[in-house]
Protein backbone atom coordinates (compact mmCIF):
# COMPACT_ATOMS: atom_id res chain seq x y z
CA UNK A 1 0.00 0.00 0.00
CA UNK A 2 1.57 3.59 -0.31
CA UNK A 3 1.54 5.84 1.82
CA UNK A 4 -0.16 8.80 -0.06
CA UNK A 5 -1.38 9.54 -4.50
CA UNK A 6 -1.87 12.43 -5.77
CA UNK A 7 -4.50 12.70 -7.56
CA UNK A 8 -4.59 16.17 -10.25
CA UNK A 9 -7.90 17.55 -11.79
CA UNK A 10 -7.81 18.14 -15.51
CA UNK A 11 -11.06 19.15 -16.59
CA UNK A 12 -14.27 20.92 -14.58
CA UNK A 13 -16.06 20.42 -17.79
CA UNK A 14 -16.42 20.17 -21.73
CA UNK A 15 -15.04 23.35 -22.83
CA UNK A 16 -12.67 24.23 -19.69
CA UNK A 17 -9.21 25.46 -19.88
CA UNK A 18 -7.91 23.15 -22.94
CA UNK A 19 -4.17 23.27 -21.56
CA UNK A 20 -4.54 22.43 -17.98
CA UNK A 21 -4.17 18.57 -17.93
CA UNK A 22 -0.88 19.41 -19.60
CA UNK A 23 0.36 21.41 -16.65
CA UNK A 24 -0.88 19.11 -14.63
CA UNK A 25 1.11 16.47 -15.86
CA UNK A 26 4.42 18.96 -16.65
CA UNK A 27 4.22 21.28 -13.33
CA UNK A 28 4.86 18.44 -10.85
CA UNK A 29 4.28 14.96 -9.84
CA UNK A 30 1.18 13.52 -9.91
CA UNK A 31 0.26 9.38 -9.98
CA UNK A 32 -3.29 10.15 -11.52
CA UNK A 33 -4.92 12.72 -14.25
CA UNK A 34 -9.02 12.73 -13.48
CA UNK A 35 -10.77 14.67 -16.08
CA UNK A 36 -14.53 15.22 -15.61
CA UNK A 37 -16.07 16.25 -19.52
CA UNK A 38 -20.04 15.42 -18.78
CA UNK A 39 -22.60 17.27 -17.66
CA UNK A 40 -26.42 16.52 -18.28
CA UNK A 41 -26.99 18.47 -21.36
CA UNK A 42 -23.53 17.54 -22.44
CA UNK A 43 -24.92 13.88 -23.17
CA UNK A 44 -27.60 14.92 -25.12
CA UNK A 45 -25.24 16.60 -27.22
CA UNK A 46 -22.92 13.81 -27.35
CA UNK A 47 -25.99 11.41 -28.83
CA UNK A 48 -26.69 13.71 -31.29
CA UNK A 49 -23.64 13.87 -32.52
CA UNK A 50 -23.48 9.75 -32.39
CA UNK A 51 -26.91 9.92 -34.36
CA UNK A 52 -25.15 11.94 -37.58
CA UNK A 53 -21.50 9.53 -37.03
CA UNK A 54 -21.29 6.46 -35.51
CA UNK A 55 -17.79 7.20 -34.36
CA UNK A 56 -18.38 10.13 -32.64
CA UNK A 57 -20.39 10.90 -29.39
CA UNK A 58 -16.98 11.34 -27.07
CA UNK A 59 -15.50 14.04 -25.97
CA UNK A 60 -13.36 15.65 -29.24
CA UNK A 61 -10.68 17.06 -27.13
CA UNK A 62 -9.61 13.96 -25.70
CA UNK A 63 -7.72 12.30 -29.14
CA UNK A 64 -5.64 15.91 -29.22
CA UNK A 65 -4.68 15.79 -25.84
CA UNK A 66 -3.61 12.35 -25.30
CA UNK A 67 -1.49 13.12 -28.66
CA UNK A 68 0.61 15.67 -26.19
CA UNK A 69 0.31 13.87 -22.67
CA UNK A 70 1.01 10.55 -23.73
CA UNK A 71 4.82 10.34 -23.94
CA UNK A 72 4.85 12.42 -20.44
CA UNK A 73 2.29 10.48 -18.48
CA UNK A 74 3.95 6.66 -19.97
CA UNK A 75 7.36 8.45 -19.29
CA UNK A 76 5.98 9.29 -15.53
CA UNK A 77 3.78 6.59 -14.94
CA UNK A 78 0.41 8.75 -14.86
CA UNK A 79 -2.77 6.98 -14.61
CA UNK A 80 -5.63 8.91 -16.92
CA UNK A 81 -9.66 8.50 -15.26
CA UNK A 82 -12.31 10.47 -17.76
CA UNK A 83 -15.68 10.05 -18.26
CA UNK A 84 -15.16 11.85 -21.58
CA UNK A 85 -16.26 8.66 -23.33
CA UNK A 86 -19.89 9.95 -23.40
CA UNK A 87 -22.10 8.09 -24.64
CA UNK A 88 -19.26 6.35 -27.16
CA UNK A 89 -16.58 5.09 -24.77
CA UNK A 90 -15.31 2.76 -27.13
CA UNK A 91 -14.94 4.94 -30.07
CA UNK A 92 -13.49 7.46 -27.54
CA UNK A 93 -10.28 4.52 -26.70
CA UNK A 94 -9.98 3.27 -29.92
CA UNK A 95 -9.43 7.07 -31.38
CA UNK A 96 -7.04 7.25 -28.42
CA UNK A 97 -5.36 3.50 -29.40
CA UNK A 98 -4.73 5.27 -32.68
CA UNK A 99 -2.80 7.91 -31.47
CA UNK A 100 -0.55 5.84 -29.17
CA UNK A 101 0.10 3.65 -32.73
CA UNK A 102 1.18 6.78 -34.56
CA UNK A 103 3.49 8.21 -31.24
CA UNK A 104 4.81 4.78 -31.26
CA UNK A 105 3.60 4.29 -27.83
CA UNK A 106 4.38 0.65 -26.55
CA UNK A 107 2.38 -1.91 -23.48
CA UNK A 108 -0.69 0.02 -23.19
CA UNK A 109 -3.57 -0.69 -21.55
CA UNK A 110 -7.23 1.42 -21.81
CA UNK A 111 -9.95 0.34 -19.71
CA UNK A 112 -13.46 0.88 -21.33
CA UNK A 113 -16.69 0.95 -19.07
CA UNK A 114 -19.66 0.28 -20.97
CA UNK A 115 -23.34 -0.33 -19.25
CA UNK A 116 -24.75 2.68 -18.23
CA UNK A 117 -26.39 3.30 -22.11
CA UNK A 118 -29.86 2.03 -21.29
CA UNK A 119 -31.40 4.07 -24.42
CA UNK A 120 -32.39 1.12 -26.24
CA UNK A 121 -33.15 -0.53 -23.04
CA UNK A 122 -36.10 1.87 -21.42
CA UNK A 123 -38.98 -0.27 -22.82
CA UNK A 124 -37.67 -3.93 -21.46
CA UNK A 125 -36.46 -2.35 -18.17
CA UNK A 126 -40.60 -0.81 -17.69
CA UNK A 127 -41.66 -4.02 -18.57
CA UNK A 128 -39.86 -5.40 -15.89
CA UNK A 129 -40.91 -3.27 -13.03
CA UNK A 130 -38.63 -0.38 -13.38
CA UNK A 131 -41.16 2.58 -13.61
CA UNK A 132 -38.51 5.49 -14.34
CA UNK A 133 -40.70 8.43 -13.09
CA UNK A 134 -39.76 11.41 -13.23
CA UNK A 135 -37.69 12.25 -9.41
CA UNK A 136 -39.32 15.90 -9.18
CA UNK A 137 -43.26 14.74 -10.85
CA UNK A 138 -43.59 11.36 -10.56
CA UNK A 139 -44.56 10.82 -14.23
CA UNK A 140 -44.46 7.91 -16.18
CA UNK A 141 -41.42 8.28 -18.93
CA UNK A 142 -44.35 6.56 -20.92
CA UNK A 143 -45.18 10.02 -21.57
CA UNK A 144 -41.93 11.28 -23.28
CA UNK A 145 -40.40 7.44 -24.25
CA UNK A 146 -41.12 8.54 -27.67
CA UNK A 147 -39.06 12.09 -27.38
CA UNK A 148 -36.09 10.56 -25.35
CA UNK A 149 -32.62 11.42 -26.81
CA UNK A 150 -30.73 10.25 -24.44
CA UNK A 151 -30.73 8.20 -21.19
CA UNK A 152 -27.95 7.19 -18.87
CA UNK A 153 -26.99 5.85 -15.45
CA UNK A 154 -24.49 7.22 -13.18
CA UNK A 155 -21.88 4.44 -12.48
CA UNK A 156 -19.83 5.12 -9.19
CA UNK A 157 -15.98 4.47 -8.35
CA UNK A 158 -16.02 0.64 -8.58
CA UNK A 159 -15.80 -0.23 -11.99
CA UNK A 160 -13.51 1.95 -12.41
CA UNK A 161 -11.59 -0.08 -9.88
CA UNK A 162 -11.88 -2.96 -11.42
CA UNK A 163 -10.05 -1.93 -15.08
CA UNK A 164 -7.69 -0.46 -12.73
CA UNK A 165 -7.51 -4.05 -11.38
CA UNK A 166 -6.77 -5.20 -14.78
CA UNK A 167 -3.79 -3.33 -15.50
CA UNK A 168 -5.68 -0.31 -17.62
CA UNK A 169 -3.36 3.08 -17.63
CA UNK A 170 -6.12 4.61 -19.28
CA UNK A 171 -9.72 4.37 -18.33
CA UNK A 172 -12.54 5.73 -20.07
CA UNK A 173 -15.66 5.77 -19.13
CA UNK A 174 -19.46 6.63 -19.90
CA UNK A 175 -21.83 8.53 -17.51
CA UNK A 176 -19.40 7.65 -14.21
CA UNK A 177 -20.09 10.01 -11.24
CA UNK A 178 -17.95 13.42 -10.99
CA UNK A 179 -16.97 12.19 -7.38
CA UNK A 180 -16.55 8.51 -8.73
CA UNK A 181 -13.50 9.34 -11.01
CA UNK A 182 -11.16 10.82 -7.92
CA UNK A 183 -12.43 8.17 -5.56
CA UNK A 184 -11.86 4.93 -7.75
CA UNK A 185 -7.79 5.49 -7.64
CA UNK A 186 -7.91 6.13 -3.86
CA UNK A 187 -9.92 2.67 -3.29
CA UNK A 188 -7.74 0.93 -5.45
CA UNK A 189 -4.43 1.95 -3.45
CA UNK A 190 -5.47 1.93 -0.36
CA UNK A 191 -7.47 -1.29 -0.33
CA UNK A 192 -10.33 0.14 0.94
CA UNK A 193 -13.54 -2.21 1.12
CA UNK A 194 -17.18 -1.26 -0.39
CA UNK A 195 -18.55 -1.26 3.81
CA UNK A 196 -15.58 1.75 4.61
CA UNK A 197 -18.36 3.74 4.37
CA UNK A 198 -16.27 6.61 5.94
CA UNK A 199 -13.15 6.11 3.95
CA UNK A 200 -15.18 6.16 0.56
CA UNK A 201 -17.13 9.09 1.63
CA UNK A 202 -13.76 10.82 2.54
CA UNK A 203 -12.70 9.42 -0.99
CA UNK A 204 -16.11 11.12 -2.74
CA UNK A 205 -15.90 15.02 -0.43
CA UNK A 206 -12.79 14.53 -2.28
CA UNK A 207 -13.55 14.24 -6.17
CA UNK A 208 -16.76 16.85 -5.32
CA UNK A 209 -14.01 19.22 -4.43
CA UNK A 210 -11.70 18.23 -7.61
CA UNK A 211 -14.74 18.05 -10.37
CA UNK A 212 -15.17 21.52 -11.06
CA UNK A 213 -11.69 22.15 -12.12
CA UNK A 214 -10.49 25.33 -10.48
CA UNK A 215 -13.02 26.54 -9.09
CA UNK A 216 -11.39 25.45 -5.91
CA UNK A 217 -8.22 26.67 -6.30
CA UNK A 218 -9.55 30.27 -6.90
CA UNK A 219 -11.84 30.45 -9.99
CA UNK A 220 -15.21 31.57 -9.85
CA UNK A 221 -14.64 32.79 -5.91
CA UNK A 222 -16.93 34.97 -4.14
CA UNK A 223 -14.74 35.69 -1.62
CA UNK A 224 -12.05 38.47 -2.10
CA UNK A 225 -11.77 37.47 -5.90
CA UNK A 226 -9.64 40.03 -6.59
CA UNK A 227 -7.07 39.15 -4.22
CA UNK A 228 -6.24 35.57 -6.23
CA UNK A 229 -2.95 35.92 -7.90
CA UNK A 230 -2.43 35.17 -11.67
CA UNK A 231 -5.42 34.12 -12.52
CA UNK A 232 -4.01 34.08 -16.23
CA UNK A 233 -2.35 31.23 -15.48
CA UNK A 234 -3.93 29.15 -12.34
CA UNK A 235 -3.53 26.35 -11.30
CA UNK A 236 -6.10 23.47 -11.03
CA UNK A 237 -6.62 21.14 -7.60
CA UNK A 238 -4.33 18.53 -6.73
CA UNK A 239 -6.14 15.93 -3.77
CA UNK A 240 -2.98 14.40 -1.92
CA UNK A 241 -4.85 11.43 -0.60
CA UNK A 242 -3.80 9.03 2.82
CA UNK A 243 -4.84 6.10 3.68
CA UNK A 244 -6.88 6.81 6.85
CA UNK A 245 -8.97 9.06 4.55
CA UNK A 246 -7.40 12.45 5.20
CA UNK A 247 -6.83 14.55 2.08
CA UNK A 248 -4.69 17.28 1.29
CA UNK A 249 -6.11 19.86 -1.36
CA UNK A 250 -3.35 21.58 -2.81
CA UNK A 251 -2.18 22.55 -6.14
CA UNK A 252 1.46 22.82 -8.18
CA UNK A 253 3.84 25.44 -6.72
CA UNK A 254 4.64 27.61 -9.55
CA UNK A 255 0.84 28.39 -10.84
CA UNK A 256 -1.78 30.61 -10.51
CA UNK A 257 -4.74 30.51 -8.39
CA UNK A 258 -4.78 29.75 -4.65
CA UNK A 259 -5.64 27.31 -2.21
CA UNK A 260 -7.55 27.99 0.84
CA UNK A 261 -9.75 27.19 3.62
CA UNK A 262 -12.28 29.62 1.84
CA UNK A 263 -11.70 28.18 -1.74
CA UNK A 264 -12.47 24.72 -0.74
CA UNK A 265 -15.19 25.42 1.57
CA UNK A 266 -17.02 27.41 -1.17
CA UNK A 267 -16.67 24.73 -3.76
CA UNK A 268 -18.00 22.33 -0.84
CA UNK A 269 -21.47 24.03 -0.71
CA UNK A 270 -22.17 23.35 -4.82
CA UNK A 271 -24.78 21.27 -6.06
CA UNK A 272 -24.87 19.32 -2.61
CA UNK A 273 -29.12 18.99 -1.92
CA UNK A 274 -29.42 17.69 1.33
CA UNK A 275 -25.45 18.38 3.32
CA UNK A 276 -26.46 15.29 5.58
CA UNK A 277 -27.33 13.12 2.56
CA UNK A 278 -25.00 13.34 -0.13
CA UNK A 279 -26.27 10.37 -2.27
CA UNK A 280 -23.65 8.57 -5.05
CA UNK A 281 -23.80 5.23 -6.11
CA UNK A 282 -20.67 4.38 -3.71
CA UNK A 283 -21.70 5.79 -0.37
CA UNK A 284 -24.11 8.52 1.24
CA UNK A 285 -21.46 11.20 2.82
CA UNK A 286 -22.44 13.55 5.37
CA UNK A 287 -21.19 17.03 4.25
CA UNK A 288 -21.55 18.37 7.73
CA UNK A 289 -18.86 16.10 9.25
CA UNK A 290 -16.25 17.73 7.72
CA UNK A 291 -13.57 19.48 8.99
CA UNK A 292 -11.10 21.71 7.08
CA UNK A 293 -7.72 23.31 8.35
CA UNK A 294 -5.99 25.73 6.54
CA UNK A 295 -1.94 24.79 6.42
CA UNK A 296 -0.94 27.52 4.25
CA UNK A 297 0.77 27.88 1.49
CA UNK A 298 -1.84 26.42 -0.95
CA UNK A 299 -2.40 23.51 1.46
CA UNK A 300 -6.11 22.58 2.99
CA UNK A 301 -6.34 19.30 5.00
CA UNK A 302 -9.95 17.61 4.49
CA UNK A 303 -10.67 15.23 7.36
CA UNK A 304 -13.21 13.51 10.11
CA UNK A 305 -15.40 12.84 7.28
CA UNK A 306 -18.52 10.69 8.16
CA UNK A 307 -20.60 8.99 5.82
CA UNK A 308 -23.38 5.87 5.59
CA UNK A 309 -24.46 2.92 3.54
CA UNK A 310 -24.83 3.23 -0.37
CA UNK A 311 -28.95 3.63 -1.54
CA UNK A 312 -30.24 0.33 -3.76
CA UNK A 313 -30.67 2.40 -6.90
CA UNK A 314 -28.31 4.34 -9.27
CA UNK A 315 -29.27 7.64 -11.13
CA UNK A 316 -30.79 7.41 -14.29
CA UNK A 317 -30.43 11.14 -16.37
CA UNK A 318 -32.48 11.03 -19.64
CA UNK A 319 -33.13 14.15 -21.93
CA UNK A 320 -35.83 14.24 -24.63
CA UNK A 321 -36.89 16.56 -27.13
CA UNK A 322 -38.97 19.18 -25.82
CA UNK A 323 -39.84 22.07 -28.56
CA UNK A 324 -37.99 24.56 -29.82
CA UNK A 325 -36.66 27.95 -29.10
CA UNK A 326 -34.63 30.92 -30.45
CA UNK A 327 -33.78 33.78 -28.74
CA UNK A 328 -32.45 37.51 -30.15
CA UNK A 329 -31.48 40.81 -29.22
CA UNK A 330 -31.03 44.10 -30.01
CA UNK A 331 -29.25 46.89 -27.99
CA UNK A 332 -30.36 50.50 -27.13
CA UNK A 333 -28.67 53.46 -26.16
CA UNK A 334 -28.76 56.75 -24.10
CA UNK A 335 -30.83 58.37 -23.69
CA UNK A 336 -33.83 56.69 -21.82
CA UNK A 337 -32.30 53.29 -23.14
CA UNK A 338 -34.23 51.18 -20.80
CA UNK A 339 -37.03 53.14 -21.32
CA UNK A 340 -36.70 52.36 -25.38
CA UNK A 341 -36.16 48.45 -24.84
CA UNK A 342 -39.39 48.17 -22.87
CA UNK A 343 -41.45 49.83 -25.38
CA UNK A 344 -39.52 47.74 -28.22
CA UNK A 345 -40.53 44.71 -26.25
CA UNK A 346 -43.97 46.03 -25.63
CA UNK A 347 -44.30 46.35 -29.53
CA UNK A 348 -42.93 43.01 -30.61
CA UNK A 349 -44.89 40.96 -27.84
CA UNK A 350 -48.51 42.96 -29.70
CA UNK A 351 -46.82 41.68 -33.03
CA UNK A 352 -46.73 38.24 -32.22
CA UNK A 353 -49.94 37.93 -30.91
CA UNK A 354 -51.26 39.86 -33.53
CA UNK A 355 -50.09 36.66 -35.79
CA UNK A 356 -52.05 34.06 -33.54
CA UNK A 357 -48.57 32.51 -32.69
CA UNK A 358 -48.31 29.59 -30.10
CA UNK A 359 -46.05 30.07 -27.42
CA UNK A 360 -45.11 27.86 -24.31
CA UNK A 361 -43.28 31.07 -23.06
CA UNK A 362 -42.21 34.40 -24.06
CA UNK A 363 -39.05 35.90 -21.19
CA UNK A 364 -37.80 39.73 -21.97
CA UNK A 365 -34.02 40.37 -20.11
CA UNK A 366 -32.82 43.64 -19.72
CA UNK A 367 -29.24 43.17 -19.72
CA UNK A 368 -27.72 45.56 -17.81
CA UNK A 369 -30.56 46.21 -15.82
CA UNK A 370 -32.15 42.72 -14.68
CA UNK A 371 -30.42 39.75 -16.56
CA UNK A 372 -29.12 38.26 -13.54
CA UNK A 373 -31.21 39.47 -10.45
CA UNK A 374 -34.98 39.57 -12.45
CA UNK A 375 -37.02 40.62 -10.41
CA UNK A 376 -34.67 41.37 -6.99
CA UNK A 377 -32.79 44.18 -9.64
CA UNK A 378 -33.50 47.91 -8.56
CA UNK A 379 -35.01 50.54 -10.67
CA UNK A 380 -31.98 52.71 -11.93
CA UNK A 381 -31.68 56.10 -13.47
CA UNK A 382 -32.20 56.32 -16.78
CA UNK A 383 -29.76 59.15 -16.75
CA UNK A 384 -27.36 56.79 -15.33
CA UNK A 385 -27.60 54.04 -18.03
CA UNK A 386 -25.06 54.06 -21.16
CA UNK A 387 -26.64 51.49 -22.77
CA UNK A 388 -29.02 48.57 -22.23
CA UNK A 389 -29.54 44.94 -24.41
CA UNK A 390 -32.96 43.98 -24.98
CA UNK A 391 -33.08 39.86 -25.38
CA UNK A 392 -36.15 38.02 -25.85
CA UNK A 393 -36.54 34.42 -25.77
CA UNK A 394 -39.76 32.33 -26.97
CA UNK A 395 -40.24 28.23 -26.67
CA UNK A 396 -43.22 26.10 -28.37
CA UNK A 397 -43.83 23.04 -29.46
CA UNK A 398 -44.24 24.59 -32.75
CA UNK A 399 -41.43 25.33 -35.37
CA UNK A 400 -43.74 27.88 -37.26
CA UNK A 401 -44.28 30.38 -34.76
CA UNK A 402 -40.59 29.83 -32.98
CA UNK A 403 -39.08 30.60 -37.01
CA UNK A 404 -41.88 33.51 -37.53
CA UNK A 405 -40.44 35.44 -33.90
CA UNK A 406 -37.26 35.01 -35.81
CA UNK A 407 -38.48 37.61 -38.48
CA UNK A 408 -40.12 39.77 -36.58
CA UNK A 409 -36.60 41.16 -34.38
CA UNK A 410 -34.65 43.08 -37.71
CA UNK A 411 -38.04 45.06 -38.15
CA UNK A 412 -38.13 47.13 -34.92
CA UNK A 413 -35.16 48.59 -36.13
CA UNK A 414 -36.68 50.50 -37.91
CA UNK A 415 -40.35 50.48 -36.84
CA UNK A 416 -39.56 51.00 -33.12
CA UNK A 417 -37.96 53.15 -30.93
CA UNK A 418 -34.43 55.16 -32.49
CA UNK A 419 -30.99 55.03 -31.04
CA UNK A 420 -31.03 51.03 -31.54
CA UNK A 421 -27.96 48.61 -32.71
CA UNK A 422 -26.51 45.30 -31.91
CA UNK A 423 -28.49 43.09 -34.84
CA UNK A 424 -25.83 40.56 -36.39
CA UNK A 425 -25.95 37.36 -37.52
CA UNK A 426 -29.14 37.69 -39.38
CA UNK A 427 -32.36 36.10 -38.28
CA UNK A 428 -32.59 33.56 -35.36
CA UNK A 429 -32.75 30.04 -36.06
CA UNK A 430 -35.21 27.74 -34.26
CA UNK A 431 -33.08 25.45 -32.22
CA UNK A 432 -34.65 22.50 -30.69
CA UNK A 433 -35.30 22.31 -26.80
CA UNK A 434 -33.89 19.45 -24.45
CA UNK A 435 -35.46 19.07 -21.06
CA UNK A 436 -33.97 16.50 -18.42
CA UNK A 437 -35.53 13.59 -17.06
CA UNK A 438 -34.11 12.50 -14.03
CA UNK A 439 -35.07 9.15 -12.63
CA UNK A 440 -34.18 6.02 -10.59
CA UNK A 441 -33.27 2.64 -11.07
CA UNK A 442 -32.36 -0.55 -9.26
CA UNK A 443 -28.63 -1.69 -9.05
CA UNK A 444 -30.39 -5.22 -9.52
CA UNK A 445 -31.88 -4.09 -12.99
CA UNK A 446 -27.66 -2.67 -14.53
CA UNK A 447 -24.58 -4.19 -14.58
CA UNK A 448 -21.49 -2.29 -15.53
CA UNK A 449 -19.18 -4.04 -17.84
CA UNK A 450 -15.42 -3.90 -18.59
CA UNK A 451 -13.18 -4.16 -21.34
CA UNK A 452 -9.64 -4.13 -21.96
CA UNK A 453 -7.92 -2.81 -24.88
CA UNK A 454 -4.20 -3.58 -24.98
CA UNK A 455 -1.51 -2.12 -27.58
Amino acid sequence: MKEKIKIASGQGFWGDLIDAPYHQVTKGDIDYLVMDYLAEVTMSILQKQKNKNPELGYAKDIPELMRRILPIITSKNIKVITNGGGVNPVACAKAVMKVAKELDIKNLKIGVVLGDDIKDQIDELVKNGAPLNNMETDEPICTVSDKILSANVYFGAFPIVEALQKGADIIITGRTTDTGLTLAPMIYEFGWRNTDYNLLSAGTVAGHILECGAQSSGGNFLGDWQAIPNMAEIGFPIAEAYPNGDVIITKHQNTGGRVSFETVAEQLLYEIGDPKSYITPDCVADFTSIKLEDLGNDRVKMYDVKGFSETKFYKVSCSYSDGFSAVSTLTYSWPQALTKARVADEILRKRLANLLLQFDEIRTEFVGYNSTHGPLAKELNENDINEIMLRVAVRSHDYKSVERFGKEIAPLILTGPPAVTGFAGGRPKPSEVVAYWPALISKKLVNPIIEIMEL
